[in-house]
């Protein structure tokens, strides 16, 4: 486990040993792969350190919306943040943008660890179903870190065992091409769902392990990434009658439902609720989760916040329709109490322990939630056959419980074409999953990312700015790795 960590420990002991040649010292035991995947505390262990990664700011605390969200046209940075975070909105990144390189080591960090966990703890003796279950875990999570980057650099490393030796050839990888990186995730999670618990398992017999993730999980995850690679020009032929078969079998488990209320999904007494599929857990009682900055990044001063990210005024104005109130109202505001706040601010996420001025919120981040797969489902069902009029019943739910009236459903009266399905769901899946990280990547699958940023925000898209570039940083320290075509070489 955490190969760094020992490697760094050794360099300390004989930094020492040549700066102090008095002290001696011999080392009676330490910890390695062999002596410690020996128990199933130990495997517990091994995968809540993968989840750590992803709480970390860099990673699913902060950077997955900064990469998510701010190359679209819903979050806005204001001009006195910094300027990595300006770069990735106005679309002048470079390879030396650190948020970028944060994306991609955090990501790497968290596959490293999860390379561990899957070589090392199906040896150990233990149940054998709660084993499967936590490989299952790590397969997921690698295959969401792996997902993460190759929507984001295209071709990348990819390692899928840990680096064993100082002169292993995974040490100075070479990029793979991006279509066999999706091979590597689907094979993860088809190993995933039938090896992680449903997620009524977990509730009744391992409560422990609430935030985990579960069968459900798998197949909504399974599901995106089928649809993500159906858009590319690697496509299969299956890709969306796939996507909708995990998307039909999440929906028959009964697993996961609506919430009632649009605001019960963000509500903090609610987390890991019938909606939440997955999500990274923040807050006390959630593993020993560290606490969430996200609430100090949206919100205004007179909220407490620092408020370096702001609402698209554009979308604040015209992105929802006028009985589209309820969404609305809880994602954004232009007012505190009777003061007026401009640009207005992102209130979706909220939390009554927040304490002023810090990063104290307990808000988890949701990586999956039950509305996102009826979206799916819709959208599947488009791309499949666009005369099927069983398309709306998911965006429809969608929109019955935001509020709209009957008029405002989608049908074949007022939605013609596939076209016209798929202009629509842009809109929608902006509405519903605002500032929920999946922004950029909606526009880039549904082929709508250079007409909408050009008509809200006036910004050019080249081709070449649908890949983030490779961080200088790494390529210093590995040669191997070429870099995207439009980038400095």
């Amino acid at each position: 486990m955490k190969k760094s960590i020992f490697y760094i420990a050794g360099a300390c002991l004989m930094l020492m040993a040549s700066c102090k040649k008095e002290l001696k010292e011999k080392p009676y035991s330490f910890l390695t792969p062999d002596n410690y995947y020996t128990n199933a505390t130990d495997a517990q262990t091994a995968v809540n350190g993968i989840f750590n990664v992803l709480q970390q700011q860099p990673s699913y605390q902060r950077t997955v919306w900064l990469i998510g969200e701010l190359p679209a046209d819903n979050l806005m940075p204001i001009p006195t943040t910094t300027s990595e975070r300006l770069e990735l909105s106005n679309f002048n990144w470079t390879p030396g943008n650190g948020e970028i390189l944060n994306w991609w080591q955090t990501s790497y960090q968290a596959i490293s660890r999860a390379n561990d966990v899957i070589l090392y703890v199906p040896a150990i003796k233990m149940d054998t179903t709660l084993r499967n279950h936590l490989v299952g875990n790590a397969r997921f999570l690698r295959a969401l870190c792996y997902f993460d980057l190759v929507r984001n650099f295209g071709d990348i490393p990819l390692l899928l065992r840990p680096i064993l030796t100082a002169s292993d050839t995974l040490l100075f990888p070479s990029r793979t091409a991006a279509s066999e990186v999706y091979k590597a995730i689907i094979n993860d999670l088809k190993f995933a769902e039938t090896n992680c618990f449903a997620e009524s398992k977990i509730t009744k017999t391992y409560s422990t392990l609430k935030g985990m993730a579960s069968s459900g999980a798998a197949a909504t995850l399974l599901a995106k990434v089928y649809l993500q690679r159906g858009s590319t020009t690697f496509a299969d032929a299956q890709d969306n009658q796939n996507a909708l078969a995990e998307l039909n079998k999440v929906i028959a488990s009964k697993e996961y439902s609506l919430f009632p209320n649009y605001s019960d999904v963000f509500d903090n007494a609610k987390k890991n609720g019938t909606e939440h599929i997955f999500s990274i857990q923040f807050g006390p009682g959630n593993n020993g989760a560290g606490s969430n900055i996200i609430l100090r990044m949206l919100y205004p001063s007179n909220l407490g916040g620092a408020g370096p990210f702001v609402a698209d005024s554009n979308f604040f104005k015209t992105g929802y329709s006028a009985d589209d109130i309820i969404r609305r109202k809880w994602n954004m505001a232009d007012t505190v109490g009777t003061q007026r706040v401009w640009p207005p601010f992102i209130y979706k996420y909220r939390d009554p322990a927040y304490a002023s001025g810090s990063n104290n919120s307990n808000v988890n981040w949701i990586v999956l939630r039950y509305a996102d797969v009826l979206l799916m489902q819709s959208e599947a069902l488009n791309n499949i056959d666009a005369t099927d009029i069983t398309k709306f019943n998911g965006v429809n739910a969608i929109r019955a419980r935001a509020g709209l009236t009957v008029a405002s459903q989608l049908n074949f009266t007022n939605t013609v074409s596939q076209n016209d399905f798929i202009d629509s769901l842009v809109k929608d899946r902006a509405r519903e999953l605002f500032v929920e990280g999946h922004r950029k990547y909606d526009l880039i699958r549904l082929k709508r990312y250079k007409q909408v940023m050009a008509a809200s925000r006036g910004i050019t898209v080249p081709d070449y700015r649908f890949l983030l570039p490779i961080p200088q940083t790494e390529r210093d320290v590995n040669k191997n790795l070429s870099q995207n075509d439009g980038y400095p070489k």
